[in-house]
């Protein structure tokens, strides 16, 4: 799809410019900008007696009845309060790049928010804008040298003084005092009351910048600020949760309402990061491995899209170094294994060394600048806890994780936390922490490991409820990739609708109170689970199509070009009607299985024919991994397929932000599956929004979604018939026979609840922090306690083989067997703010 050449143009952020025309065969309609709810609706005839603003104009784009236009700011209105088109702004008629409109003037009552770091003329240039009021403001006629001489004085000393004035006015006092765009007004210890400026504030702090500003990192780094968009970072150490960024002008800022199935996701992984993965997607089971690759096993679903034993490489530096121990590191399992034991390589702290480095502030920056407004981090159960001999290094990527926040709030990304390792693993691939067997509702520890993992659920979401994060941290994947044919289509359901209550419990129900809950479709149909979870609040379907890991073939990708749109469009398409908000969690640009330990360590490829199940070779795997060589007829035809990939899925999260280079080459070896370097060597979209059309589909679902799924009226209320269907727990465990029969935990643990950040006064300053970070649980209600063991019982191994028999008897003498933990309550509807 050719690129409009007027998006590369650097351009002062308007709600609209001529790059935000779509195309008349645009498949969607683009996302509504919304006001501001904390403002008093504004009509024309609350102005009666003066002469209307300019920027009260007629609607001239989206509503020929010329209704009353939204003005001023977003957080101010005139007229009807329903959602309104990013074309529909007030200023839109003004924009003078648009061709339908004449004049050379432009004007956007939003430019003080910005501030000087996007509007102002760069230093020895001439702003347009000045020169053009210029005249207007011209001296009078002189009538005397003496008076041009006084004139000449007053206006130098008036020029020194705006000199000085300005500069302090847009770096300091106005982040510290707007309420303009983006409403920088969230913290929820002072929520009606914007940041105001403190006595002791440095005043050459700055706070908030745009396109072209400078950002100094805490480790005292400075880079440039890229975000041709509009975007908007903001970041006070003294107001440190204000929610008033942007990541860019078309997307709500943290603190404005996201209407999901009408303002899209446009997202990334940051895989490989808190969960280290040398394939970040694995497949292959550890027993009967060789079997199940001379089999090529392919899960066939969601019509032509095909599954099958499926490694995606993200850090292959830390795992090159361990390749040849025995066993060698292969997971994080076994990585961690290999850390402990080499204390003169800096032992398992390695891992913190790789967290520090592998994302940054930077890449959250590089993020919204690349007009992505989400990302989606997996993380693992030892962010948590660890029990036992499990290798992990504890607590620490937690840690991490709050920088992750304080990064994504600073520069207005929604955060989608993914839970990607169960205790006991949920798939037995490597991304689950051990690569192996299924130990979560499968086998003798089926059931108590399905408990210890609703507990971190639990734990996770009682943080990321409370109103410091809830606006940052918006959707929470309770688990990632089960094999729903391995637990059992009922045990996985009546596992997920108690991991929903259990969010709701701890943020409560409706819009704005936790976190939208997401929930994978097991890797089965789509259709399969729409209506399963009538009215269920907030609930968001994942799916992670890939279409490489099947038969290979020699075509050129030129031939891959609407591939996405005809297997994918229609049934995301379908879902979005029939379940509601449907997302796809990972996709990429490979159409090969070609990459270095794509499809795990040392197991070569289907594509060369080195594929330890074997098969013949089609070809030679560097036309596809040594991207130095792609001319550009390769990139367009990747950007293509991106495209349409986009396009087909709607509401997606591409796998991955980065891919690690490899010690041995020096370079990334998996390009396919790595947006950095896509953007760096053009094949991937500058501006995301290109994709809009790409798949031609004359008939896309339309929006909205139903109240009910997004907080809305009826939100919540689950009809008996589905609750008691698939209450918890459930009677029997696949391999393991009746949950009475099984080991099982007691809730009488202590709660492991997770630390809040630490917060430090700005540099400078002699200010006491007094701002509250949370307590780290949300709903004091909620206080069963953690899963326990019961003295006397006997436990085996949470990742032992499921083929092993329970033991017997379960508890020894008198002792009790365990108690299990009730059903979570269903969660009582809360009303929306006042």
């Amino acid at each position: 799809m050719a690129s409009d050449q007027s998006r590369k143009i650097l351009y002062d952020p308007l709600p609209l410019t001529s790059e935000d025309q779509r195309s008349s065969a645009a498949l969607y309609d683009p996302p509504p900008s919304q006001a501001s709810f904390q403002t008093t609706e504004l009509r024309e005839t609350d102005i009666s007696g003066a002469a209307a603003p300019r920027f009260l104009g007629t609607a001239l784009y989206d509503d020929p009845a010329f209704r009353p236009r939204e003005s001023i700011a977003p957080s101010y209105n005139t007229g009807n309060s329903r959602p309104v088109s990013e074309y529909n702004s007030s200023d839109y008629a003004l924009n003078d790049q648009n061709p339908r409109f004449g004049g050379a003037y432009r004007d956007d009552p939003n430019d003080d928010f910005y501030g000087t770091d996007l509007n102002a003329a760069p230093v020895g240039q001439p702003s347009r804008a000045l020169e053009e009021k210029r005249p207007a403001y011209a001296s009078p006629a002189k009538k005397s040298r003496t008076k041009i001489i006084v004139l000449a004085v007053l206006a130098g000393l008036i020029l020194l003084i705006l000199a000085i004035v300005i500069p302090i006015y847009f770096t300091v006092i106005r982040p510290k005092s707007s309420s303009s765009p983006g409403n920088l007004n969230s913290n929820p210890d002072n929520s009606n009351k914007g940041p105001t400026s403190k006595p002791d504030t440095p005043q050459t702090r700055v706070v908030t910048g745009g396109d072209g500003s400078e950002v100094t990192m805490d480790d005292g780094t400075k880079f440039t600020y890229t975000n041709p968009f509009g975007g908007i970072w903001y970041y006070d150490e003294e107001d440190p949760f204000n929610n008033g960024a942007r990541a860019q002008s078309w997307s709500p800022a943290l603190n404005e309402t996201f209407h999901y199935g009408t303002d899209k996701i446009r997202g990334v992984n940051l895989g490989g990061w808190l969960v280290t993965e040398p394939v970040s997607t694995t497949r292959i089971p550890r027993l009967l491995l060789l079997i199940i690759c001379q089999v090529h096993v392919n899960f066939q679903m969601h019509g032509k899209r095909t599954y099958t034993q499926l490694n995606i490489f993200s850090v292959p530096a830390l795992f090159e170094k361990y390749t040849n121990n025995q066993p060698p590191a292969v997971d994080e399992w076994t990585l961690s294994q290999a850390m402990q034991a080499d204390t003169a390589g800096g032992g398992i702290n390695q891992l913190e060394d790789h967290y520090k480095t592998f994302i940054t502030e930077k890449d959250f920056a590089e993020i919204a600048g690349a007009g992505l407004n989400y990302v989606r981090i997996p993380i693992g159960f030892w962010a948590i806890e660890t029990r036992d001999n499990e290798p992990y290094l504890a607590h620490t990527s937690w840690q991490y994780f709050l920088k992750a926040i304080k990064w994504a709030r600073k520069y207005g990304i929604r955060i989608n936390i993914d839970l990607h390792a169960l205790p006991g693993s949920q798939n037995g691939w490597n991304h689950s922490g051990r690569l192996g067997t299924v130990g979560v509702l499968n086998g003798p520890m089926g059931y108590a490991n399905a408990q210890r993992s609703l507990d971190i659920i639990r734990v996770l979401a009682e943080f990321i409820s409370q109103p410091q994060y809830k606006d940052v941290v918006t959707m929470f994947g309770i688990v990632n990739e089960p094999q729903q044919s391995v637990m059992g289509q009922d045990a996985l359901t009546r596992f997920y609708l108690e991991g929903y209550n259990i969010v709701r419990n701890a943020g409560g129900t409706g819009e704005g109170n936790g976190p939208w809950v997401s929930i994978h479709d097991g890797f089965s149909a789509l259709s399969q689970w729409a209506g399963v979870f009538p009215n269920a609040d907030r609930l968001s379907l994942d799916s992670h199509p890939y279409i490489c890991f099947g038969g290979q073939s020699d075509a050129p990708m030129a031939s891959y070009r609407t591939t996405p749109c005809d297997i994918w469009g229609s049934n995301f398409n379908n879902s979005m009607g029939n379940f509601g908000l449907t997302t796809a969690g990972e996709f990429s640009n490979a159409v090969t299985d070609c990459g270095l330990w794509l499809n795990g360590v040392n197991l070569g490829t289907r594509y060369e024919g080195s594929f330890v199940g074997g098969g013949s070779r089609i070809g030679d795997c560097a036309t596809w991994t040594d991207w130095t060589k792609y001319d550009q007829n390769m990139k367009n035809d990747i950007k293509n397929f991106a495209l349409a990939s986009m396009d087909a899925l709607q509401d997606y999260f591409f796998w991955t932000w980065k891919i690690g280079n490899s010690t041995t080459s020096g370079k990334v070896e998996s390009p396919a599956w790595s947006y950095q370097l896509g953007l760096e060597q053009g094949w991937m979209p500058t501006d995301p929004r290109d994709a809009a059309g790409t798949c031609r589909n004359g008939s896309p679902w339309q929006p909205p979604l139903q109240p009910w799924q997004t907080g809305g009226t009826g939100a919540g209320n689950i009809p008996a018939t589905a609750t008691s269907a698939f209450a918890w727990p459930p009677t029997t465990v696949n391999n393991g026979g009746a949950i009475t029969l099984l080991p099982s935990y007691t809730p009488t643990g202590p709660i492991p609840t997770l630390p809040a950040p630490t917060l430090t006064a700005p540099s400078g300053s002699t200010a006491t922090p007094t701002t509250n970070p949370g307590s780290g649980w949300n709903n004091a209600a909620d206080n069963v306690g953690f899963a326990a063991e019961v003295s006397g019982c006997t436990y085996l191994d949470p990742w032992i083989s499921p083929d092993t028999a329970p033991p017997s008897p379960l508890c020894a003498g008198g002792a009790a067997g365990a108690t299990r933990r009730e059903a979570s309550p269903k969660p009582m509807f809360t009303p929306p703010p006042a």
